[in-house]
């Protein structure tokens, strides 16, 4: 079975950072493509970073700036280092994985998702 066990979320002030991980099993995230997506409530999924397999992600502007994707493959992990935020980033984070998927960051591309994890931007 492939899981993705995304972590790393928390309340941290305005103007904070916070490095969120997600970790796979059953399959080598190196071989897909990968995207970053977060959701607020009453808001619908928003893509931040995605790459197609092999490449460098790109970014949406909701990201640009402030967000950076790293992996560590040993780890079998990706990395989503999150700066200078705002209380709007406030959302459950989420990271996704599909062999197929686009850099245009749309959620119904992807097939395996994480189970999120929450982001608290205090004011």
């Amino acid at each position: 079975d492939v899981q993705l066990q995304a972590s790393g979320g928390g309340l941290v002030q305005a103007g904070g950072s916070l490095r969120l991980s997600c970790t796979a099993s059953g399959l080598i995230l190196d071989d897909y493509g990968v995207g970053w997506f977060r959701q607020a409530p009453g808001k619908e999924r928003e893509g931040l970073s995605c790459s197609t397999r092999g490449y460098t992600p790109d970014y949406t502007d909701s990201a640009k700036g402030r967000f950076t994707t790293s992996s560590d493959s040993a780890k079998n992990t990706v990395y989503l280092q999150m700066n200078s935020l705002k209380p709007e980033d406030t959302a459950v984070y989420y990271c996704a994985a599909d062999y197929y998927s686009s850099t245009y960051c749309l959620p119904e591309e992807y097939d395996y998702w994480g189970q999120g994890t929450l982001v608290t931007v205090s004011s």
